[in-house]
């Protein structure tokens, strides 16, 4: 199984940029799929974006879609998290996340690894 850390969370204002990245070790991060979820205080998990294993294609939730840009970089085992035009509802823990099987990609249960999260906090 693959491990996941992630990095890049902090404080910004609206309308500001942050990148995220997610290392993996343990495992080729190209065996993978790789995606974000998001956990604001009080609120479930929500799936941000996915990036296949491959052919790199990209999915995103409709709330970050323009906004947010997943990539990755196989050689160096990571993914990242392009973040530009934040509000304040973008506030939450984001978390990396991991799978080579299949399912609804926006099923936090059809993903087999987690990073332990970075805080995201964008203030108005």
């Amino acid at each position: 199984q693959v491990q996941l850390v992630e990095s890049g969370g902090g404080l910004v204002q609206a309308g500001g940029s942050l990148r995220l990245s997610c290392a993996a070790s343990g495992s080729t991060s190209s065996n993978y799929a790789m995606g974000w979820f998001r956990q604001a205080p009080g609120k479930e998990r929500e799936f941000v974006a996915r990036i296949t294993r491959l052919s790199s294609i990209t999915y995103y939730a409709d709330s970050v879609k323009g906004r947010f840009t997943i990539s990755r970089d196989n050689a160096k085992n990571t993914v990242y998290l392009q973040m530009n035009n934040l509000k304040p509802e973008d506030t939450a823990v984001y978390y990396c996340a991991a799978r080579h099987t299949g399912g609804t990609v926006a099923v936090g249960s059809n993903w087999d690894s987690w990073g332990q999260g970075t805080q995201v906090t964008v203030s108005s």
